[in-house]
């Protein structure tokens, strides 16, 4: 997918855990690790802005665009029969 979620990079900025940021954004670590790992197929704005807010960041801090970067996702679909070129 050509979004590259950066939250580890924010995180590690701000020496914060995993554990932390997800207590004080009051989503599961769970949850979180599937965000920060860039597995998640859509995040609430809500959740964005609490992330920000609590890493004193923004948007574009923790999710930038990567042209050319979709080569996992088309992995998948061809794995599922999908989308083949």
């Amino acid at each position: 997918m050509p979004i590259r979620v950066n939250i580890d990079i924010m995180m590690a900025r701000r020496k914060i855990t995993l554990g932390e940021l997800a207590e004080r954004i009051d989503i599961t670590p769970a949850n979180l690790s599937i965000l920060k790992t860039g597995k998640a197929r859509a995040v609430r704005f809500s959740t964005l802005c609490a992330i920000c807010r609590e890493l004193d960041c923004q948007v574009g801090d923790i999710l930038e665009y990567v042209e050319g970067d979709d080569t996992e996702e088309e992995t998948r679909d061809v794995e599922r029969g999908g989308a083949q070129n």
